[in-house]
């Protein structure tokens, strides 16, 4: 046999057990700090993330994190689906989804990375700026559906989203079983609802923290032109507090949570990368900055005091 013809059947060979290897699963080839990743984020917390990502690709320069900045409610269902690798909502895994994982053999890895609150937005000309959470329930269950500053008119609450953190969140701490009022509806996001409370003065706007909290930003300082901040009572004998990173920390601001990372590649891959990168010094330092509670870098909480 001429050797042109062994190298043809040498190859011939080649090419069988090459197939024969590949059932169509492919190995992932992502580390910790290179790849590519899917990750689903609240919208709640956007202004946050894109510093994050931002940082993390800076550093990592082989590294690309796909996002997808969408309600909670399909943030988990992709996570479900494996659509994305890691999510990053105010809420740990239902029992239900843990079933759901546990069935597949996937125990993913929960983290908290920060502390948060629900802000209340209202329009620079409303009288009406300080609540009490009773207050607050009762415009939310529509029981309450009368500003009491002047020109009086009807409470609008808007929230950003009808699938949103922040629609959920309220409804679990205070209506529990019970609906939102007909005065209660959603647009679209949490830049919607600053939109809306700034053009409707008897709009009570309902939207996460990270939107109004890093003073220094561009964005932030532009919002707070637009709206004014409510202060929260526990109750008519408390003090009113306003959603400040250190009234958060100390838990004096009423309406706070926490906020996670769900991560479903247990391996050591690009998901798990970032998620270390967020817990770790430079993460949390962003948090801080961005003017929310980091879960580990402390929080200097100064008193003053007058002579």
């Amino acid at each position: 046999m001429k050797i042109s013809s062994w190298l043809l059947v040498i190859s011939s060979w080649f090419l069988v057990l090459m197939s024969c290897g590949d059932n169509g699963a492919k190995e992932p080839t992502d580390t910790p700090t290179s790849g590519e990743v899917n990750i689903c984020i609240d919208e709640s917390y956007k202004p946050l993330l894109d510093a994050e990502i931002y940082t993390f690709e800076a550093f990592y320069r082989n590294a690309k994190i796909h996002t997808y900045y969408i309600p909670e409610s399909k943030a988990i269902q992709m996570l479900l689906t494996d659509s994305c690798k890691v999510a990053i909502l105010n809420r740990s895994l239902t029992e239900e989804e843990k079933k759901v994982f546990e069935s597949k053999k996937i125990f993913p890895i929960i983290t908290k990375i920060a502390e948060d609150g629900v802000a209340f937005i209202v329009n620079k000309e409303n009288d009406d700026s300080v609540f009490t959470v009773e207050q607050i329930k009762a415009m939310l269950s529509g029981k309450d559906s009368l500003w009491s500053g002047k020109g009086g008119g009807v409470i609008n609450v808007v929230f950003d989203n009808t699938g949103s953190a922040n629609a959920r969140y309220m409804k679990d701490s205070l209506l529990k079983e019970n609906d939102f009022g007909k005065n209660v509806f959603a647009v679209k996001s949490n830049p919607d609802v600053i939109d809306y409370v700034n053009k409707n003065k008897n709009a009570l706007g309902v939207i996460s923290v990270n939107w109004i909290s890093d003073s220094d930003d561009t964005l932030t300082k532009y919002f707070m032109k637009k709206v004014k901040v409510a202060a929260i009572k526990k109750d008519t004998a408390s003090k009113a507090f306003k959603p400040y990173q250190s009234y958060i920390k100390t838990k004096e601001y009423p309406f706070c949570r926490d906020v996670y990372t769900i991560n479903r590649q247990t391996r050591a891959g690009l998901g798990m990368g970032f998620v270390s990168f967020i817990a770790g010094e430079k993460g949390q330092l962003i948090i801080l900055k961005a003017g929310m509670v980091p879960s580990i870098a402390p929080v200097r909480l100064v008193k003053v005091t007058t002579q």
